[in-house]
């Protein structure tokens, strides 16, 4: 009986057993916060990413090789400063998972003799002035940008050499993979939110190199 009290009022090691509770607990949430902390960078480097992307698309050669035929000829100078009526054109430029840019016109189909890859590439890899989208999302697909040039109700019909349209550049299903979490409790991939910029576009002239 006597060494049963003992036994039973006998704290040592608890320490051991609390710790061994709550390290878990502990090293869970800290490993959590380093993991959702990591997300939030790449999200707001995801959105500097789109801002360079579009401010490079506003300034250079479009990759829509069809934009520059939506402009009036210089000539029609009763027309200059008409406002563009929303839907007067649509083209959304993409690239495959090989990084071959195309682009659909007004909803259709995707096709590479519609897109310059080279204006694609300078918005994604930056140019020797500029830097692009890559340089602030090392980690971003090109499969994952879309730039979007569209006649939405704003801007002008034309300005000296070129087309004003509204661009759109962003960044889609680009994943984030857990690192710590993912091992204590299984968390995979996930896809970050759609990242956009819309800019009104200058100038587009074909001949300009940023």
């Amino acid at each position: 009986m006597v060494m049963a009290r003992k036994f039973g009022s006998d704290l040592s090691g608890t320490t051991m057993v609390e710790m061994a509770i709550a390290m878990p607990l502990l090293l869970t949430l800290l490993l959590g916060f380093v993991d959702f902390g990591y997300a939030f960078y790449q999200w707001n480097a995801g959105n500097k990413a789109v801002q360079a992307g579009a401010r490079l698309a506003q300034i250079s050669t479009p990759v829509a090789i069809g934009l520059p035929s939506e402009a009036l000829t210089q000539s029609d100078v009763t027309k200059v400063g008409t406002a563009v009526p929303a839907g007067t054109y649509d083209y959304l430029c993409t690239a495959s998972a090989a990084g071959v840019a195309c682009c659909s016109i007004g909803g259709g189909l995707c096709k590479p003799e519609n897109a310059n890859q080279a204006a694609f590439d300078a918005i994604y890899d930056g140019t020797a002035h500029r830097a692009g989208m890559l340089d602030f999302l090392p980690m971003l697909e090109k499969s994952q940008v879309r730039i979007e040039y569209a006649a939405s109700g704003l801007g002008y019909w034309t300005r000296p050499e070129g087309p004003v349209p509204t661009i759109t550049v962003s960044i889609t299903n680009h994943p984030f993979q857990f690192f710590f979490l993912a091992g204590f409790l299984g968390f995979g991939t996930i896809t970050m939110p759609s990242m956009l910029s819309t800019v009104t576009g200058e100038d587009m002239k074909s001949t300009y190199t940023p």
